[in-house]
């Protein structure tokens, strides 16, 4: 895909100049996951300004959060918004999935007392921001540079695990909505296998988003510990992650390196559905955060490791999103442009 740089005019520009918001001739924008909600406004020109991020938790819905926001921004009324959630968003009612809000779509613009509220998945917002970020903001890793307008997909662990992508269309791009990351989880070798078996007596049938996740880092190193006769630690996924990097704890190393794999096996199968030659590219808050751990691991092995169609996803780029905030510019774009 090729990025354009922030301040095209086919799409909204970042901007830290607040000079530009007028009171009421504003747009109120969010990307709200399991664990926070990222709010910010695009003005008149298109641009975003007043990024800032609050905890889900503290407050009872998203009318109450986004009022806060506009409180603490200073701000009155916004004339419409667009707010990306970390769930299926095709009803009135909307259940968060990995956190406690249960809203209703109608009753939240009536509360805000909005002209236009567009309710969207986040990973649908993700997907549309990647014509406007620019390279800078993009880490390949393996495959093939980009030819042409070809079909893209978007995948990311975070609180949960995203799935989305945009397919050409008419000139532009048609973003898909998608529930992709509880499609089941596909493993290797009997070591996986060992974690997968103990995983169903936890949960259950194991969904790619039960290990490709921040909690599914979690469950990988627990897992991995009963196996080995150990007992596990409280650890947090960051917590995992600083002692898995210099190696200092074997559990959490090996969790770390199947949850590159297993999320490489993933991202393959879903380049594989989608027929994604454009690329797959990877956001979310876990995978930006951890640099050349990310690269030198089996992740692009486990994508490419496709039997008789290993030269068709060999071709297909990787890039790991470094953008802040890139849901934001896809929701605004959005409600440009819906």
């Amino acid at each position: 895909m090729t990025s354009k740089k922030s301040g095209s005019k086919s799409g909204p520009a970042e901007s830290s100049d607040d000079s530009a918001v007028t009171t009421g001739d504003f747009s109120l924008i969010a990307d709200i996951g399991g664990t926070n909600a990222r709010f910010a406004i695009m003005t008149a020109d298109g641009k975003i300004v007043k990024a800032r991020t609050l905890a889900c938790a503290d407050y009872r819905d998203p009318a109450h959060a986004a009022q806060s926001y506009l409180e603490g921004a200073g701000l009155s009324q916004p004339r419409d918004a667009c707010f990306a959630f970390a769930c299926p968003t095709h009803e009135d009612r909307i259940r968060m999935t990995n956190n406690g809000w249960d809203f209703s779509r109608a009753r939240t613009k009536e509360q805000l007392g909005l002209r236009r509220l567009e309710i969207i998945n986040d990973f649908m917002a993700l997907a549309l921001s990647l014509p406007h970020l620019p390279a800078s903001s993009l880490r390949q890793v393996g495959g093939a540079r980009q030819v042409g307008k070809l079909p893209v997909g978007v995948v990311g662990p975070g609180t949960g695990l995203g799935v989305s992508g945009l397919i050409p269309h008419k000139g532009g791009w048609l973003p898909l909505d998608s529930e992709g990351g509880h499609a089941s989880l596909a493993v290797s070798g009997r070591r996986e296998t060992s974690i997968l078996l103990h995983l169903e007596h936890h949960y259950g049938r194991v969904s790619a988003e039960r290990v490709l996740s921040g909690p599914g880092l979690q469950a990988l190193y627990q897992s991995i510990s009963l196996l080995d006769g150990k007992a596990p630690q409280e650890l947090a996924p960051a917590e995992i992650v600083a002692r898995a990097t210099p190696e200092d704890d074997e559990a959490c190393r090996e969790a770390l390196e199947i949850f590159c794999a297993l999320l490489g096996s993933f991202a393959g199968d879903f380049a594989l559905t989608l027929g994604a030659r454009g690329g797959i590219y990877i956001g979310g808050g876990i995978i930006p955060q951890l640099g050349e751990v990310f690269t030198g691991s089996d992740f692009r092995k486990r994508f490419e490791d496709k039997g008789r169609l290993s030269s068709y996803v060999a071709a297909i780029p990787c890039y790991v999103i470094t953008a802040d905030y890139p849901a934001l510019t896809g929701a605004a774009a959005y409600l440009q442009h819906s």
